[in-house]
């Protein structure tokens, strides 16, 4: 008798205990991240955007020809880890083995040489990312 309580007041006490810390996935905690990239102003149109943050997996997303982007970790649109992330945006178009056509400067697609930096503390969904080619244009090399 006194067996069978102690297995059922173990059992309740792990289920307590696993209510009050949460399964999880085991992944550090996330938020929805999305918004619109622009460049000079105007939408840019296709790419690829990736937000690195130190120690902690890196998401990215597609930017789609309204310049509108949503981020995933993991899988499915699971967001961002909070935290500081610098971020790198890639905005190419291989035209031939040889020739590449850029849509923005080559630099935004080194997350280290980017200069764009953005601390995610919380859900956003029009997180405004802005690039300027700097009087410089689309070009092909």
């Amino acid at each position: 008798m006194r067996r069978r309580w102690l297995a059922q007041t173990g059992v309740a006490g792990l289920a307590l205990l696993l209510n009050a810390v949460g399964c999880g996935d085991g992944r550090p905690t996330r938020v929805a991240v999305s918004g619109t990239v622009t460049i000079d102003g105007k939408p840019l149109t296709h790419g690829n955007i990736k937000f690195v943050p130190t120690g902690a997996r890196p998401s990215a997303g597609k930017i789609d020809e309204n310049g509108h982007f949503t981020l995933t970790c993991y899988d499915g649109d699971d967001g961002v880890v909070l935290g500081k992330h610098r971020v790198a945006v890639s905005a190419s178009k291989i035209l031939s083995e040889s020739k590449i056509q850029w849509f923005a400067p080559k630099k935004y697609a080194d997350f280290r040489a980017s200069g764009l930096e953005y601390d995610i503390t919380e859900p956003n969904d029009d997180l405004r990312i802005e690039l300027t080619w700097d009087g410089g244009k689309p070009f092909v090399e």
